[in-house]
């Protein structure tokens, strides 16, 4: 990857920072207190620097826009909370779930969302 530009720094620590799957527009509002001024253009145009330089991936949940995360983390899955609509990591994994595809299919991957209420939802 080129060189990481001061507002790629802010994406990457505003990612970082949250400890979760973000939306653009979550890291524009995150990356502005390292970034003054940073705007929507700029916040895509690292999005795609840092995808394609493999520092971040995407996350996709059905019906959603797409969310960012550091791309160092390990297999994982996500919990959505159906209140506030953001994402969390979760950090567990159900295993081998090749017992579960039909026969004679080869399962390659899996992904696997909860989705339910976070504990800032529960407990205001």
């Amino acid at each position: 990857m080129e060189r990481i530009t001061k507002q790629g720094t802010a994406i990457l620590n505003a990612i970082e920072k949250a400890h979760r799957p973000l939306l653009a527009q979550e890291i524009l509002e995150a990356a502005a207190c390292d970034s003054p001024g940073i705007g929507q253009a700029t916040v895509y145009r690292n999005i795609k620097a840092l995808l394609e330089g493999g520092l971040l991936s995407t996350v996709h949940l059905p019906g959603e826009n797409p969310r960012y995360e550091v791309s160092h983390l390990h297999h994982h899955h996500h919990f959505h909370c159906t209140l506030c609509n953001k994402v969390y990591d979760v950090h567990d994994c159900p295993g081998d779930l090749k017992q579960l595809a039909p026969a004679g299919f080869q399962v390659e991957r899996h992904e696997v969302t909860l989705y339910g209420r976070c504990a800032a939802c529960i407990h205001p």
